[in-house]
């Protein structure tokens, strides 16, 4: 599976989403409105609408790390050399998000948006990397600059995720890839 290429937002509209959503109003929206509202717009449109629209979004289903029950997160995006990158921003705050420790306990979840659906392994991105991958999302007119400073004045590092599509001998119990036509010619 390929995952479309999705750069952060540039456009007027983004700026204006992400105004709204760095006042406090807005963050509380995003907190109690959109994060309930969103798993189910994205389901229903095939990924094309959510409350944080011009902004891709994308449902992100994994397990809980103490109660392995199936949980449900929207989640704002980006792609990079063929994987979907989160920022674990939780709006800035204290903690990162419940997602995050979800997906660190049990890497494996899926996604459901516009062009993208499938399983996906989760790793966290260290270094110069994720130093990278952040200046991506900060360069782009989102909240993500904002979210940084509020985070560190709370001593809190946002960590980056990074999305990988499933191979099909994952799928299939980590099996090792079936041989080519010319590995068969070769071996008789």
């Amino acid at each position: 599976m390929s995952v479309p290429a999705v750069p952060p937002g540039r456009s007027v509209a983004h700026r204006i989403v992400s105004r709204v959503f760095l006042s406090p109003l807005g963050r509380r929206f995003g907190r109690d409105i959109a994060s309930r509202l969103d798993p189910t717009l994205l389901r229903l449109t095939r990924g094309r609408v959510s409350s944080v629209w011009p902004f891709r979004a994308v449902a992100l289903t994994h397990v809980g790390a103490k109660s392995g029950r199936t949980r449900t997160s929207a989640l704002v995006y980006f792609t990079d050399r063929g994987r979907v990158i989160l920022i674990a921003s939780n709006f800035g705050g204290s903690r990162n998000p419940a997602w995050y420790h979800n997906v660190k306990a049990n890497p494996l979840v899926t996604l459901y948006g516009r062009g993208i659906c499938g399983r996906f392994i989760a790793e966290e991105i260290y270094g110069a990397e994720r130093d990278r991958l952040f200046q991506r999302a900060k360069d782009a007119p989102g909240p993500y600059g904002k979210y940084e400073q509020a985070a560190a004045a709370r001593s809190r590092y946002v960590p980056v995720i990074a999305l990988t599509p499933q191979s099909r001998s994952e799928k299939q119990g980590d099996l090792p890839p079936a041989p080519s036509r010319q590995t068969q010619k070769g071996a008789s």
